[in-house]
């Protein structure tokens, strides 16, 4: 067991420096890569309204091996830089086009406070979703694009392709802790309920429409899910992890008709949870290869830690 540690402990760097190896891109335009979520997402936050590193190139056109932009939507209470400094570099540096937006700010909110995406409604959110993929596509000349989500941003999406007309235009919908069935963890209903004292009629988190819409069994998620959600003619991963904290119960994500993956199935020293999955590079390695089906490559497996990240080598 011990020398299995040493091993995997020996692969971590190796691994994660394959990850970041474009091979569309020269070493000169390589992008730092990040694998550790909470560190990353902290000084991230300290850059107000800022791209992260190799998103949102209005002038980038798309190549014949990568057609598609790929859109990143990130999660509750997240922002396009906070939520996506592994993606969004490491897909740059793979040769495609990278474009992340943040959404759900309600109108009104102060200045500092408005860098939490992700709260208002998700239907509102939806609708902003749809003119951001607008613009991509305008800008691009691509048809369609494809979808890389974390947490709400693997469900509002859905949204966009299912009620306000966006099916064409996507092909590829990958989701990072994907919530297909709602979640229910109790922090979301109990404070719904908690104000049905003051407002009987509300079902709504205070602060945080999307959240109440999230909870399992929700009219939002009775809706989604009525009739199927999957929507035909786009091709759906899903990469979970046994450790999400937040999606309860971590199966939720796991939807019969779409390719699901659990992390933990090929690599079980991977602990990552809902939150530093956006930075995993093992899940990295099944994103890629769901974006680039035609090129797959191996998937790493290292010792990756909640919230930190991969265990650096000790040699």
């Amino acid at each position: 067991m011990r020398r299995a540690l040493i091993a995997l402990l020996a692969l971590t760097s190796a691994a994660a420096a394959a990850l970041a190896t474009a091979p569309a891109s020269s070493a000169a335009d390589q992008y730092p890569v990040s694998y550790n979520f909470l560190s990353s997402a902290v000084l991230a936050g300290t850059k107000v309204d800022a791209d992260p590193a190799g998103a949102n190139n209005w002038n980038c056109r798309p190549t014949a091996r990568h057609p598609r932009p790929v859109v990143l939507v990130h999660g509750t209470a997240g922002n396009k830089n906070t939520n996506w400094q592994t993606y969004a570099p490491l897909l740059a540096n793979n040769g495609y086009c990278v474009f992340a937006l943040t959404y759900g700010v309600a109108a009104g909110t102060p200045k500092g406070l408005d860098q939490f995406g992700g709260l208002d409604a998700i239907e509102t959110s939806a609708e902003q979703l749809k003119a951001f993929v607008t613009k991509v596509r305008q800008a691009t000349g691509a048809r369609q694009v494809d979808i890389l989500g974390h947490s709400q941003g693997t469900l509002m999406p859905d949204y966009y392709a299912k009620f306000l007309g966006g099916a064409p235009y996507i092909h590829s919908y990958v989701s990072l802790a994907p919530l297909w069935h709602g979640t229910s963890l109790g922090a979301p209903q109990q404070l719904s309920q908690s104000m049905s004292v003051y407002s009987p009629s509300s079902t709504e988190t205070p602060g945080c429409p999307a959240c109440s819409e999230m909870s399992t069994g929700s009219a939002f998620m009775q809706k989604m899910r009525a009739g199927g959600v999957a929507v035909k003619g786009i091709s759906y991963t899903n990469i979970v992890t046994t450790h999400d904290e937040l999606v309860s119960p971590y199966t939720s994500g796991i939807e019969p008709g779409m390719k699901n993956i659990t992390v933990q199935d090929g690599c079980a020293t991977d602990y990552t949870e809902h939150f530093e999955i956006a930075a995993d590079p093992v899940a990295a390695g099944y994103v890629l290869n769901a974006l680039d089906p035609a090129h797959p490559r191996p998937v790493p497996c290292m010792v990756v830690l909640p919230f930190e990240g991969p265990v650096p080598s000790a040699g």
